[in-house]
């Protein structure tokens, strides 16, 4: 058996295993428990490791990279199209070997731990956001049922609500005061959980070069910084900056065919959580925009064309366009190591 090439179909407990020679015909095929699998690589010569970009995948692709082997991570979306017949362990594998023959489909980076861990903490505190929205939703809703109105902003939440629990003069039932006084403190413990991941990205901007280059930026923070960061890594594996801002599905979905050309909605394909950062960045670039122009402020070129793009076609459209743009702008900056400069003027190759 002279196998070049291993497909890998990744699961929890059981993998499936399909080795491949020089001429990408399966010559040979394992089926390993998960204690197992590390071992069949350890006195292999190194080989060429494809696996979907899927859960545990990084894991595993650092272990076999350790071991001397060439792993690829392909995005599962790209590969699924190459499985045919049933969906079954077998075929999965058999489809990973043949989209990797393509050669056209562009692997997903391997993260490192770190990058890994900084993606963890922003779910983490994805995760105490929705819960602590979740409890305030409840506690307004509630205190609501009894005319007691809180007004909007969470941080006038808990104020208000202490003072609807102190009031004997509402009708509010003692049993229903306990119980909102619990839900309070459960906001109050989730807003202190997100202020600790907070402190730990800020530990981590604060040693890393890249998130420190996009904070630079017009609408980007600490949060949108680190999460690019992390989830994207180096910005220069994307040839130029509108291929990545269509990798974060930032750019129209495009229905062509001969001479005919239509453009429709964003295609919302990628990361949802890094896009959705982008464009809540650009909504508080238009924000920030409109009230300078409101005093009488000078506006820099990009805040200047984003707000004439909002009077022109509106606030949401002008959104997307900003973040579109905005991604275009730090894989500018990330490309030419430099800072962010919202009064930059593109200079188009002269023509010869």
């Amino acid at each position: 058996m002279n196998a070049t090439t291993v497909a890998i179909d990744l699961a929890k407990d059981v993998f499936e295993l399909a080795f491949a020679d020089s001429d990408a015909r399966i010559v040979q095929r394992k089926r390993l428990s998960r204690a197992r699998l590390a071992a069949e690589f350890h006195n292999r010569p190194p080989m060429t490791v494809v696996m979907e970009a899927c859960s545990s995948s990084h894991y595993w692709a650092r272990r076999l990279a350790a071991m001397g082997h060439r792993p690829l991570l392909l995005p599962a979306q790209h590969a699924k199209p190459f499985v045919r017949g049933n969906k079954t362990d077998r075929s999965d594998v058999a489809g990973l070997l043949t989209a990797f023959t393509v050669g056209d489909i562009r692997p997903v980076p391997i993260k490192t731990a770190e990058q890994q861990g900084i993606q963890g903490l922003h779910r983490i505190r994805e995760h105490h956001k929705h819960q602590r929205t979740a409890s305030i939703n409840i506690l307004r809703g509630l205190l609501r049922e009894f005319g007691l109105v809180i007004a909007a902003g969470s941080h006038k939440v808990r104020s208000a609500a202490l003072a609807a629990l102190e009031d004997g003069e509402n009708d509010l039932p003692m049993a229903l005061r306990h119980a909102l006084y619990e839900l309070l403190q459960q906001i109050d413990t989730h807003s202190a959980a997100m202020a600790r991941v907070e402190g730990a990205l800020a530990e981590f901007a604060a040693r890393d070069v890249r998130s420190q280059r996009y904070q630079t930026a017009t609408g980007v923070g600490l949060i949108t910084a680190t999460a690019l960061s992390a989830g994207q890594g180096e910005l220069d594996r994307f040839p130029s900056g509108r291929h990545f801002a269509s990798s974060l599905g930032l750019t129209p979905r495009e229905f062509s065919s001969g001479n005919s050309r239509r453009l429709g909605k964003l295609t919302r394909r990628g990361d949802v959580y890094l896009r959705q950062l982008l464009i809540h960045g650009a909504r508080s670039l238009l924000q920030s925009a409109a009230i300078r122009r409101r005093h009488g402020k000078e506006l820099d070129r990009l805040s200047a064309w984003a707000i004439q793009l909002s009077d022109r076609v509106g606030h949401s459209k002008a959104a997307c366009a900003v973040a579109n743009k905005l991604a275009r702008r730090l894989w500018a900056a990330e490309h030419h190591r430099a800072s962010f400069d919202p009064n930059h003027v593109s200079q188009r190759p002269a023509a010869h």
